[in-house]
């Protein structure tokens, strides 16, 4: 099994920056990718971003897209999200979590990703 910490959130302004991390340990060598996601009160979780551990592909959602950028330090088996021009619509609990089956493409399908991080908060005030 792995354990994944995330870390990072924090309330900053609009137009400000963060940089979110999540950290495996256990048998990472099982995780095929990696994804964020997020949540806000009284929504579905929704995928934010998506990265192939072995190819450094990744995916982004519309809603992020050109303004959130993924990155990986392998040897600190540690993913990063560096979300700038943040919104006040990013306001939400973000998750990381494993997939551990390969896909064509890395997904941002909540069913697909089999272990989570327990989030970190982001706020986003206008």
């Amino acid at each position: 099994a792995q354990v994944l910490v995330e870390s990072g959130g924090g309330s900053v302004q609009a137009g400000g920056s963060l940089r979110l991390s999540c950290a495996a340990s256990g048998n990472t060598f099982r995780i095929m990718s990696m994804g964020w996601f997020r949540q806000a009160p009284g929504k579905e979780r929704e995928g934010v971003a998506c990265m192939d551990t072995n190819a450094g592909t990744t995916y982004y959602a519309d809603s992020v897209k050109g303004r959130f950028t993924l990155a990986r330090d392998n040897a600190k088996n540690t993913v990063y999200l560096q979300m700038n021009n943040l919104k006040p619509e990013d306001t939400a609990a973000y998750y990381c979590a494993a997939d551990r089956y390969w896909r064509i493409s890395c997904s941002l399908r909540v069913p697909n990703y089999y272990s989570w991080g327990r989030g970190t908060q982001v706020t986003v005030s206008s």
